[in-house]
């Protein structure tokens, strides 16, 4: 999904719903287009509340943006950080591979990349025999203003 377009991701999106035997739904669409557009990670209710300011005469409902989420996140075209009792945030999949910071005072989130961390982990796979495909990591404590 990196570097791909809105188009192709949303025809993406198309090919995934037909090879499932599901229909087609533009709530599906919109929800994942506000995350495509967002510029930060966003929770069910957040996406809700854009769906309500960017598509007002849509019909899609709380419960739809869950399910919505929950399928786009099962199909990988939607990630997201988990925090616990407090829910989940989502992000899109188009960025290129990044971590992340995350403040457990205020929920402030920083990407970051660190190629030595990247470096070190394919060492660690190698010398315990393990092939990486892939990994997340979130590195809790407190932001700055939080401190």
């Amino acid at each position: 999904m990196i570097n791909s377009s809105y188009e192709e991701i949303i025809e993406e999106l198309k090919k995934i719903v037909k090879q499932k035997g599901l229909k087609y739904t533009e709530q599906r669409e919109i929800v994942l287009s506000i995350l495509l557009h967002a510029n930060g990670h966003l929770t069910a209710e957040e996406v809700y509340n854009q769906i309500k300011k960017d598509y007002p005469s849509s019909n899609v409902g709380i419960a739809t943006v869950y399910r919505a989420l929950s399928f786009l996140e099962e199909v990988e075209l939607i990630a997201s950080l988990n925090f616990g009792v407090d829910g989940k945030k989502y992000e899109s999949n188009i960025k290129s591979h990044h971590d992340h910071l995350i403040c457990t005072s205020c929920a402030k989130i920083v990407e970051f990349v660190d190629e030595e961390i990247e470096k070190r982990q394919e060492k660690i796979g190698k010398a315990n025999k393990f092939k990486i495909t892939d990994h997340s990591m979130q590195l809790y404590g407190l932001c700055e203003s939080c401190q």
